[in-house]
């Protein structure tokens, strides 16, 4: 066996182990996800926007928005950050936001922040699940 065929196969062999522990971690992190709410035609006027408004916009509203993530409104959620989306309309599971309400992944992305100068709690799994539920319908 020539060193070439070896060094390729020894590095698609590592690319693929790579990829199998990414989408473990990623799955792992998905399981600790509280489910997604049962309540049909979940919209962000209705149901979305009076969580945010109590959890988020202290810090995520219309003047000096943390991070440029305004959650006043539908369409300033779905804009995002000045870094890109943080919701994927049909896939909870892969929405950075909902991540950071669940307290999934880096601590560092954890919204509410644990310990925060106002004392905002971190959000509930009953409204966590309401967030996803409104993501995986669309985010409408």
């Amino acid at each position: 066996m020539s060193k070439k065929y070896i060094s390729t196969s020894t590095t698609l062999v590592l690319a693929a182990f790579t990829a199998v522990a990414l989408n473990l971690t990623a799955s792992a992190d998905e399981s600790k996800l509280p489910p997604a709410a049962t309540k049909a035609n979940v919209t962000f006027a209705t149901d979305i926007k009076p969580i945010f408004d109590v959890a988020c916009v202290k810090c995520h509203g219309d003047e000096k928005p943390k991070a440029g993530l305004k959650l006043t409104s539908l369409e300033a959620t779905l804009k995002g950050t000045k870094e890109g989306k943080v919701v994927e309309p049909g896939n909870s599971a892969k929405s950075s936001l909902v991540l950071s309400v669940a307290y999934i992944g880096e601590e560092d992305h954890w919204m509410p922040p644990k310990n925060n100068k106002a004392k905002i709690a971190p959000l509930t799994k009953e409204q966590v699940g309401l967030v996803r539920a409104w993501v995986d319908q669309g985010a409408k």
